[in-house]
Parts: structure tokens; sequence; C-alpha cells
């Protein structure tokens, strides 16, 4: 199974790399698949690589659905 996950782009570090937060893990990932990226957008990324990008509602429905998972499984 492959999991991709959203992610903001905190910071371009060159061209074809950013520094991402997923849910406050922050890391360098690579840019190559996408262009347009620019600091604050959403992307999936799987492996250490931006796939596209994403609304910023669907992102946070869909972060807000992790943490709540999150939580209900440590219970």
């Amino acid at each position: 199974m492959c999991l991709a996950i959203p992610a903001r782009v905190e910071r371009l570090v060159e061209p074809e790399s950013a520094v991402v937060d997923m849910g406050g893990v922050r890391k360098e990932i690579s840019l190559a698949l996408v262009d347009g990226v620019r600091e604050g957008d959403y992307v999936i990324v799987h492996v250490g690589y931006a796939l596209s990008r994403l609304d910023p509602e669907e992102a946070e429905g869909t972060l807000r659905l992790f943490a709540e998972l999150a939580r209900e499984g440590a219970a």
C-alpha cells in the first residue's frame, strides 16, 4: 500500500525543492514533478516527491481526518 500525505510548503529551497510541514514534521522534498509551486501551497507528497498541488480546503480536511484517526488510535 502506498500513502501520499498532504503537506504545506513552508519555503522554497531551490527551484526544484522545498521544505514542507506535514503535521508538525518538517522535511525537504523535491518539486521536480510539479510546476508552479509557491510558499503556502499544499502538495501531495510520496517518498520525498511532490506529486501534485492540492486545494487548500481539501488538504486541511484530510489533515483534520488524519488527526482524528490518530486521537482515536491513541485512546
